[in-house]
């Protein structure tokens, strides 16, 4: 029973980030999008895959691979459009 709830949280948490990842890379507008934060954010998941694999805790692991990936995307479009201006709208 806590597997299956390991890997509910774990889906719903990794599929939040599923929506950010496609706008910056269909757009490239990351103007709403903090360097900061997301290196941060981007620093913790790793951290977390890390304790996962520690404990070989399956449902942190998958999620927090799948998450690194997403975050990573997201990160590496923000440095690489950090000196544009926002897009027009």
């Amino acid at each position: 029973m806590s597997d299956l709830l390991g890997y509910t949280a774990a889906t719903l948490t990794t599929l939040a980030f599923v929506p950010q990842a496609l706008h910056s890379w269909s757009s490239r507008d990351l103007s709403g999008v903090s360097l900061g934060m997301y290196s941060l954010f981007t620093l913790g998941v790793a951290l977390w895959l890390l304790y996962g694999l520690s404990l070989k805790a399956w449902p942190i692991v998958l999620a927090n691979a799948i998450t690194l990936c997403l975050a990573s995307l997201v990160l590496v479009l923000k440095w690489q459009h950090r000196n544009q201006p926002a897009a027009s709208k």
